[in-house]
């Protein structure tokens, strides 16, 4: 190998004529799913299957009772979200909802840079000040125990809904639904925070069912199909990076083939922009996400609630072609700091640490979690990125497997290391005083190393199975789309070809990326694309003329390319072996 050490999970397809079923078959022994049962679960996942009785959340009811008292006394209602997708489609399903059965709803979302993540005493200032009587969190409140006690001094009922991870003492809000709080037993911590927001608008509509109602509301409710909106809990569960298990993969499953339905007028016309033709997780996660999430990265994340939430074309269209245009300043912001961000995460590599700490002067604080996961992909550690500004330290982190992130994030904050911090394990932000910087680097090695055990990330790449370069065509590639959704806790599956003969590899794009065509061992051709390649060892390879017709073995995944209405298979290389 050229690369990292390769593990094989199972083995596969002998030849060109083996079934594929088979090898899915295989994967999902190796993933752990096996009996006729589970595999048919996995494989035809649905809201009926999966979706458990929403009262069996902590605090369920008692959160649908308050809120239900609030809508029929015709009070007026905050939603309070957070800037990022998980946070605006939260906010979403709540507004929809609410706005549907004629509540007077008003909704409020942090900015990144004046607010920061969570509470805000003067936000709920403002919002008592209008009158509010109900504030509703989503994706966010669980540690805002002194802003939860602002509020109800000021007047105002609080509901939180949220994901993240509590601090030891919860804040004293009316109901806390959080599948995360240690005294919850529904064993569903792997929901975003839209899939709590969701499950406790279910909650509330079973609750106002079971309640004398106006004829009107009446009519609303039982005409109101919560399945459309799956589209939200798919974008907000995709692009916070949850676990597609149980729920969240039924949830997923569905709400993709909502968001193909094109019902929800803003994301019509956003997936219109952004060139997409048909919903999967990686147009959620890579083009559709990133531009919702562009307007919080940058200012403001309203606009983006605000296409989500529009019925007006005009606006729609004004609104979408705003996000795309921030989204692409917010890449040119991206990259420009990127450079120099790797220039430090590889001088921290140098030094053997089993994590990374990557600070600048004035970075654009919106863009640190992207590079954040740019690196750990990269460098397969757990990192934070983070930018000093006026003696205060502000970053975000991404984690690898078997390293909560958030629980460090939580024990520094316990510690009095960091200022604020919150959130899950692959994820967290905080925020800490500059002369706290090195103190903060030892407590995020020594706690990642004691996670470990001691032991540094393993560079190995578990491939789901090994086949005979003949067996990668169409066919295949449709068997294996019986596996998806995939994303975290469902990876797509990672293959090694063996026999196939290199023909040629050619640098595209913008030069780091790089193309070719293998001969597979029945004598046709593979074509194959390299990201990031050009430079590296596998890369160095494969553009060397003197290589070609070498017999490799090349790892990756086996995915459907459409060209010009020509549809065949094609090779995702992430490494290669010379045979």
């Amino acid at each position: 190998m050229l690369g990292n050490a390769w593990v094989v999970s199972a083995q596969g397809l002998s030849d060109n004529h083996a079934g594929a079923n088979d090898l899915v078959a295989r994967i999902l022994e190796s993933r752990g799913i096996t009996g006729n049962t589970a595999v048919q679960r996995f494989l035809h996942p649905s809201i009926k299957e999966y979706m458990p009785d929403p009262f069996v959340l902590r605090d369920m009811e008692r959160a649908v009772k308050i809120i239900a008292d609030s809508i029929l006394a015709g009070e007026k209602i905050a939603i309070y979200g957070d800037y990022d997708v998980d946070g605006i489609t939260s906010t979403g399903v709540f507004v929809k909802y609410l706005r549907a059965l004629g509540c007077d709803v008003v909704w409020h979302l942090p900015t990144r840079e004046g607010e920061g993540y969570g509470l805000n005493t003067s936000a709920i200032d403002e919002i008592a000040d209008s009158g509010v009587q109900l504030m509703i969190t989503v994706d966010c409140g669980i540690s805002g125990v002194a802003e939860v006690a602002h509020a109800r001094a000021r007047g105002m009922r609080v509901v939180i809904t949220d994901h993240h991870s509590p601090d030891s003492v919860l804040p004293d809000a009316d109901a806390v639904v959080n599948p995360k709080r240690g005294d919850d037993t529904s064993e569903m911590s792997y929901l975003a925070g839209v899939g709590v927001a969701f499950l406790t608008v279910v909650a509330l509509n079973r609750e106002l069912k079971s309640r004398t109602l106006p004829d009107e509301m009446r009519h609303t409710i039982e005409n109101t199909n919560l399945l459309n909106y799956m589209d939200f809990v798919a974008l907000g569960t995709i692009c916070d990076t949850m676990p597609l298990i149980g729920l969240n993969r039924a949830f997923v499953a569905t709400g993709l083939k909502v968001l193909d339905l094109r019902q929800n007028l803003g994301l019509r016309v956003l997936m219109n922009v952004a060139g997409i033709k048909h919903a999967s997780v990686y147009a959620a996660g890579f083009a559709i996400g990133p531009r919702l999430n562009a307007a919080g990265r940058l200012s403001s994340a309203a606009p983006a609630l605000e296409l989500l939430l529009t019925d007006n074309p005009l606006i729609a269209n004004d609104l979408a072609n705003r996000l795309h245009n921030m989204n692409q300043e917010r890449i040119d912001i991206q990259n420009a700091i990127m450079i120099r961000a790797d220039e430090i995460a590889r001088e921290c590599c140098s030094a053997g640490r089993c994590s990374l700490f990557v600070c600048g002067e004035n970075w654009h604080g919106g863009v640190m979690g992207i590079i954040a996961g740019r690196l750990k992909d990269k460098y397969n550690l757990p990192t934070c990125v983070a930018t000093i500004s006026d003696g205060v330290i502000n970053g975000s982190g991404r984690s690898v497997h078997g390293v909560d992130l958030g629980k460090i994030i939580h024990q520094a904050l316990s510690a009095g290391i960091i200022t604020e911090g919150g959130g899950h394990a692959a994820a967290a932000g905080f925020s800490l005083d500059a002369t706290n910087q090195d103190e903060f680097c030892k407590f995020l090695e020594q706690s990642v190393l004691e996670q470990l055990n001691g032991v540094p990330p393993s560079d190995e790449i578990t491939v789901d199975a090994e086949i005979d370069s003949g067996a990668a065509n169409m066919e295949l590639v449709r068997e294996l789309s019986a596996l998806a959704p995939f994303g975290q806790g469902n990876p797509e599956p990672t293959l090694v070809l063996r026999g196939a003969v290199l023909r040629y590899a050619i640098p595209m794009g913008n030069g780091s990326h790089l193309r070719g065509v293998v001969a597979t061992s029945n004598g046709s051709d593979l074509s194959f694309v390299g990201f990031n390649m050009v430079g590296t060892p596998v890369g160095d390879f494969l553009l060397d003329d003197a290589n070609t017709n070498t017999k490799i073995a090349i790892l990756g995944k086996l995915k459907e390319n459409e060209y010009k209405g020509h549809v065949s298979a094609q090779f995702f290389l992430d490494d290669i072996a010379i045979i």
